[in-house]
């Protein structure tokens, strides 16, 4: 059996729902739906990678090694504002990725959450 790591950034809501940010299973790395604080989608969106990033450094990775992100937003008319984050990121190693738009999220202050998968 393959190893597996379990990363935590101790956000509330992983001890209250019962998951981890991220596990690391062989070379696969699963990032759970991420959500953050900020004034506009473009803000949040931001957050959310920096805290994905966070969560890859944990195991050896770095964002160049994510293959995969999903993306919801409570606003699909704003894909430009979340669109032009996650290219600053994500523009020279061009994961696949899906956006889609839900009716809301956890709480009314979020407006994005994006999972993320990786292979290093």
């Amino acid at each position: 059996m393959k190893k597996i790591k379990k990363i935590a950034t101790g956000a509330p809501w992983e001890d209250i729902v019962g998951y981890s940010r991220a596990i690391k299973v062989g070379d696969t790395i699963e990032i759970s739906g991420t959500t953050a604080k900020g004034a506009n989608e473009y803000e949040q969106t931001v957050a959310i990678i920096k805290i994905a990033e966070k969560a890859l450094k944990e195991v050896g990775a770095d964002l160049s090694h994510v293959i995969r992100t999903r993306m919801y937003c409570t606003d699909i008319s704003k894909w430009e504002l979340i669109g032009k984050a996650h290219g600053e990121f994500f523009g020279s190693t061009r994961p696949v990725t899906t956006m889609v738009e839900v009716s809301k999220l956890i709480s009314p202050e979020m407006l994005v959450e994006i999972e993320f998968s990786a292979i290093v």
